[in-house]
């Protein structure tokens, strides 16, 4: 049965330390407990604003997120948590530290207002995160944020994943540094966890297994407990000299082998090959194609749907059938346990990312490229790590060259029952261990009764805390001021009534921060003596006053801002204008909506409904941005334009603008200049994937040597890998290589040797 049909104690649970507190969380639970479900669901039962986030392209996709390093612009490398100047690890590639992170790398303005305005941040797939990554990004929030004192500024951290299945990759070299800060690789060693320490919820109720027995086999290969009787047990399943059986799957260990075996068995089928190529729309890399590009089909072959049915229930993600008609434009599938048979739509994948509403500042997702193609593959054989949230009930297990912790365990739990084992090679007991590390991590979560406790003294602390976050001013005026200091100050508005305007913001904020001490000191007081109705009474009047000072600050800013629209030379300024703007509407939001959360946080409500405030909150921004267009162009007409003169040259800016120069050759100059990849794109504020794919096309057009871009250990690495692999598309390169190289340096390297070929 699944998931969806149940709930248990500790998914409430679960959500309600996300509602009700502010503690970082890690969700786990044993393959099949729903940790998926909770995650697709949390989007409608939290009043928070979240972004999903996950290590890597694919897993993102999955989550319905965006990657880690491009959410927080993060180089690739290895991250050292200390402020080290970068000289000292100038023999190092690939090294950065806090000050390097802020001097060499920094975020660019549109990200920080994204950052900002997160209560919550998820981590899917957290096995795979490295504990240095996790502190790069608590770094990134403390200095975005300007709260250093808290975790990730202040931001609440929920950690999803299971450490029992894909552990985090970590290269020798790497290591060396990582152990001077860290016992192990895994996330919860990061320093960012040590201090405020995090709440842990294993979910428990199984839900694709229902045998004790084979329940009992699996908790044993997980807890690094596995008795001579288990291994018996699981032998006699062993099955050597089996021919390829109709709607069974192989779960095997390699990429390679599964290709293999998928590419045999197609050329066995005589009927015609079809050939399907997927239609790419804008921004989609090449790491995130969820399929291959181009898909191979002929009549009679065995697939797998890669995903849920958009448009209804007629097929899910591992749902096995065998192709029984097709064409040019169109595929049929029979369904191997129904029988049923049905016409293969195509269906979408969205490459998203996170940005701030322009028109009211709230958080938005924005797709940005799609990836559309039909949602099935080969599936005679799939390898162990793609079969991650699957379930089957039958396969082949092809598990005798185990490389990683925890593979037996995964592939043995993508079945229902021992019924529908069948070992393609024995156990070999040597293999099947997990880290003990793990093991012994496991150990420390915490039981029903002691979360029950936690739940209910971190819901006190957290209704503390959202008061003074939310009605005191220092952490804004902090903020504000951050933002005019880093904010464009070289020019000089001949209208001298327009430049002060931060500044006349900046002093109203100032002067009223001492009010607000005074007013959150009375909430805590009548907080701690219980008196909640006249805490909603003085909550209701300190809320109106303040949202009617910051929406009067708004209405400033925004008239400024619509002023500043027909002049020129103003582009770095309006920047800083978007961030204050993005700063004070997220204040205003916090305020308008505390009454109705503390108040369900008092009444521990399970769900707390912020929509209609966000409703009113959008309305209200539209009519403050009305106002103020109708006054700016009633002011433009009766006034003539105004420019902008420099403050160092004295040299007035009426629109004048350099030739713009060739992007390639804009990128070939910056990189000659020493400029890394992940600098050159924050300063031209584009993808590390477009500054890539500018340097791979300087390299074919010859304008650029292979190796000032990628060294001479790098590319033969990459060309064996090419020789093997590159026959399937750079994909199966990437992926062979274990994500170890950019796809930037491997097409790189692909179109040398084209060049050199042709």
């Amino acid at each position: 049965m699944e998931a969806t049909m149940h709930t248990s104690e500790m998914v409430e649970t679960a959500a309600a330390f996300v509602n009700s507190t502010g503690s970082h969380i890690f969700l786990t639970g044993k393959a099949g407990t729903g940790k998926t479900t909770f995650l697709r669901s949390l989007g409608e039962r939290t009043h928070k604003r979240f972004a999903i986030v996950a290590p890597t392209g694919i897993a993102a996709l999955n989550a319905g997120g965006v990657t880690i390093h491009s959410m927080f612009q993060l180089p690739l490398g290895t991250f050292l948590p200390d402020r080290t100047p970068s000289g000292q690890f100038a023999s190092e590639a690939n090294i950065y530290t806090q000050f390097t992170l802020s001097r060499k790398h920094p975020i660019s303005a549109l990200k920080k207002q994204v950052l900002r305005s997160l209560d919550l941040l998820i981590i899917d797939e957290v096995s795979m995160l490295r504990a240095d990554v996790l502190d790069a990004i608590d770094y990134r929030m403390r200095s975005v944020r300007g709260n250093y004192a808290k975790a990730f500024g202040g931001v609440q951290v929920l950690m999803i994943g299971d450490l029992f299945q894909l552990p985090p990759i970590v290269k020798d070299h790497e290591w060396g540094l990582l152990k001077r800060y860290y016992h192990s690789a895994h996330f919860f060693e990061a320093k960012a966890l040590q201090t405020e320490g995090f709440v842990y919820i294993e979910l428990d109720k199984i839900y694709r297994q229902s045998d004790q027995v084979f329940i009992d086999l699996l908790n044993h290969l997980r807890e690094n407990q596995t008795t001579a009787e288990d291994i018996a047990l699981l032998n006699s399943y062993y099955r050597p000299q089996m021919e390829q059986e109709e709607g069974v799957i192989t779960l095997t260990t390699h990429n390679y082998k599964a290709d293999d075996m998928n590419m045999a068995q197609l050329r066995r089928l005589k009927a015609a090959s079809f050939h399907f190529t997927a239609e790419i729309d804008d921004d989609f890399p090449e790491s995130m194609y969820p399929l291959p590009l181009k898909l191979e089909l002929k009549e009679g072959a065995q697939v797998m749907f890669v995903r849920n049915d958009s448009n209804g229930g007629r097929f899910f993600n591992g749902m096995l059938a065998t192709v029984c008609d097709l064409d040019e434009n169109s595929i049929k599938v029979r369904v191997i346990d129904s029988g049923l048979v049905l016409d293969v739509p195509r269906e979408q994948w969205e490459n998203k990312k996170y940005s701030v509403s322009a028109a009211t500042r709230d958080l938005d997702e924005e797709v940005v490229g799609t990836f559309s193609q039909y949602p099935i593959k080969l599936a005679w054989a799939v390898t162990v790590h793609k079969s991650q949230g699957l379930t089957f009930d039958k396969a082949v297990i092809d598990v005798g060259q185990a490389f990683a912790p925890g593979q037996v365990y995964v592939a043995l739990s993508r079945l229902r029952s021992l019924d529908g084992l069948m070992l393609k090679t024995r156990i070999d007991p040597a293999v099947i261990s997990n880290d003990a590390l793990v093991v012994s991590f496991s150990k420390t979560k915490h039981p029903m009764d002691q979360l029950q406790q936690m739940l209910q003294e971190r819901r006190v602390h957290y209704i503390h805390d959202l008061i003074a976050t939310t009605f005191l001013f220092t952490t804004l005026l902090h903020e504000l001021e951050q933002i005019i200091k880093e904010g464009d100050d070289s020019s000089e508005f001949e209208d001298s009534s327009m430049k002060p305007l931060l500044q006349v913001l900046r002093e109203a904020v100032r002067t009223e921060e001492g009010n607000t001490y005074k007013f959150v000191q009375q909430l805590q007081y009548l907080l701690q003596q219980g008196d909640q109705e006249a805490l909603g009474e003085r909550l209701s009047k300190g809320s109106s006053y303040y949202e009617a000072f910051l929406g009067k600050q708004i209405a400033a800013l925004l008239l400024h801002m619509q002023q500043m629209q027909w002049r020129t030379g103003v582009k770095a300024y309006m920047t800083t204008l978007g961030e204050v703007d993005q700063l004070l509407m997220k204040k205003y939001e916090d305020i308008e909506k505390a009454q109705i959360i503390i108040q369900g946080l008092l009444n521990r409500a399970s769900f707390i409904d912020v929509s209609v405030i966000d409703r009113r909150r959008e309305t209200l921004r539209k009519g403050w941005l009305e106002t103020a267009r109708e006054e700016a162009n009633a002011q433009r007409k009766s006034a003539p334009a105004v420019g902008v003169s420099s403050r160092k040259s004295g040299v007035k800016k009426r629109g004048a603008r350099p030739d713009k120069k060739d992007t390639v050759d804009h990128t070939i100059e910056l990189f000659r200049s020493g400029k890394t990849v992940e600098e050159i794109a924050a300063e031209r504020t584009l993808t590390l994937g477009t500054i890539e794919a500018h340097l791979t096309k300087a390299i074919a057009i010859g304008k650029l040597e292979l190796h000032d871009y990628v060294t001479g250990d790098e590319v033969a690495v990459i060309e064996a890998a090419i020789a093997e692999h590159g026959a399937t598309g750079l994909k199966a390169v990437f992926e062979a290589l274990e994500e170890r190289y950019t796809f930037g340096k491997i097409r790189a390297v692909a179109a040398s040797k084209r060049v050199a070929n042709d």
